[in-house]
């Protein structure tokens, strides 16, 4: 999955794909190298300045058109509002990526209604609130149980089983000790029996681990994909699309479940 931010104070690319033609061109590069699928967002989880209904529209639409005119990818949608929501389905996405956890509801009905997919990951704040020094008994097994009740409540609203996908949520309202235990556990996520997304990209959990700051951890990120893919996850969330896709394919290959591009190495 390839991270596409129209917003110009993303975590991680800081504006540079907020202007509509740069999100077209990191589309087609997202595209040159192998994504699967598209994720694309106009609204950061962080706090920050706000963002009318209309101008996260105006963001993510323009994109999901440009991204469904060159593409037969999934294309998703991170929004936490059933009005951009729907947009962007109208507009051509298959999926909504909702980093709230469900706060609203509403957001389930919009699945059901239009026959698209869901993403539920956990988080513990209100959208764009902080929520500092997050405090878990046991943080895999309260996300776990979070999840089950988010589903439980998507589901009773319509949204069919086989639509949903989950997402523990590593660093949002956890800090890194929480994130490296839920990688380290992510089989016990992964037994609750549905599809999981695991959204690690140069996160703030690796740059403390390894002490490196925003630009410089492809090497931790690479090493946390490989140990989720190993722990369930079956959708990675990344930024450096080239460098995750051969990663991953190397790990599918070491697994058994993707054979070689070609074999000549002591074969001719």
């Amino acid at each position: 999955m390839a991270i596409i931010n129209r917003t110009p104070d993303s975590f991680h690319d800081q504006g540079r794909t907020f202007a509509l033609d740069k999100a077209l061109i990191a589309v087609e590069e997202a595209l040159h190298n192998n994504a699967d699928w598209l994720d694309i967002g106009g609204v950061p989880f962080a706090p920050g300045p706000p963002v009318t209904i209309d101008e996260e529209i105006n963001r993510v639409v323009p994109v999901i058109e440009g991204a469904r005119a060159r593409t037969d990818a999934v294309i998703s949608v991170e929004t936490y509002r059933p009005e951009v929501a729907r947009a962007a389905f109208a507009a051509g996405a298959d999926v909504l990526n909702n980093t709230s956890g469900l706060h609203d509801p509403a957001l389930a009905d919009v699945v059901a209604e239009t026959n698209t997919s869901l993403i539920i990951t956990h988080s513990l704040a209100d959208p764009r609130t902080s929520y500092p020094r997050p405090e878990y008994t046991d943080v895999v097994t309260e996300v776990a149980d979070f999840l089950r009740q988010r589903i439980t409540l998507a589901e009773n609203r319509g949204v069919p089983p086989n639509r949903i996908i989950i997402d523990p949520g590593h660093d949002l309202n956890k800090n890194t000790h929480h994130s490296l235990d839920l990688t380290r556990r992510l089989p016990e996520i992964a037994e609750i029996g549905y599809p999981l997304l695991v959204a690690v990209s140069n996160k703030d959990f690796i740059g403390e681990t390894l002490n490196q700051p925003q630009e410089n951890r492809i090497e931790g990120t690479l090493a946390t994909l490989v140990v989720s893919i190993l722990g369930g996850a079956r959708i990675v969330r990344v930024h450096d699309i080239n460098e995750a896709r051969q990663t991953v394919n190397m790990t599918e290959s070491i697994l058994g479940w993707r054979p070689p591009t070609y074999t000549r190495h002591n074969i001719v």
